[in-house]
């Protein structure tokens, strides 16, 4: 990672998904799916999946913020999953599919908590927004199988049911700041 780059952390449901929606934009130079929140030091996806960790499965961004802001992440996250649906994104039930910002920083919390506060503001959900807002304490790295997985399971049936949707939106919404 260039001294130029900053990393985002997010948890919005199955981290394969928001992988490959965050990797449509320019300015995001790698996305790595993992694991964060929890209490169990390297957890595994067998554990994680358990519910018994404590982790959210998440994504951590390397971008560069004069490419796309850290304000145009947070639009994409709130785009690409349902932040009113407290430990659940579509078929995934659990706390590990909880929604779920990770700050590295004061400003990336303060940014954040502008958002949703404007965001609820607005009317733009129905229901309230439950996402976490936690400091990023550890950041696990998920298992080689589970890097990049869209891009090496283009036919998988969930991908494409939960993950092309995504993808969609943000080609669609984000066209200016697409890859």
């Amino acid at each position: 990672m260039t001294d130029d780059l900053e990393r985002a952390t997010f948890a919005g449901g199955c981290f394969w998904c928001i992988e490959a929606a965050f990797k449509e934009l320019g300015g995001v130079h790698e996305v790595t799916s993992g694991y964060c929140g929890g209490h169990v030091e390297e957890p595994t996806y067998r554990e994680v999946c358990s519910g018994n960790t404590g982790h959210a499965e998440a994504v951590q961004l390397a971008y560069d913020p004069d490419v796309v802001p850290y304000s145009e992440l947070l639009r994409v996250f709130f785009t690409v999953h349902d932040p009113t649906t407290l430990n659940r994104q579509g078929p995934d039930v659990g706390t590990q599919y909880r929604s779920a910002i990770y700050h590295h920083d004061e400003r990336q919390r303060e940014l954040a908590s502008e958002f949703i506060a404007d965001l609820e503001e607005s009317g733009a959900y129905d229901d309230e927004i439950v996402t976490e807002l936690e400091p990023l304490e550890t950041f696990y790295e998920a298992e080689p199988a589970h890097q990049d997985y869209y891009e090496k399971n283009p036919n998988d049936r969930y991908c494409s049911i939960n993950a092309d949707p995504k993808i969609r939106k943000v080609r669609e919404r984000f066209a200016e700041k697409a890859k």
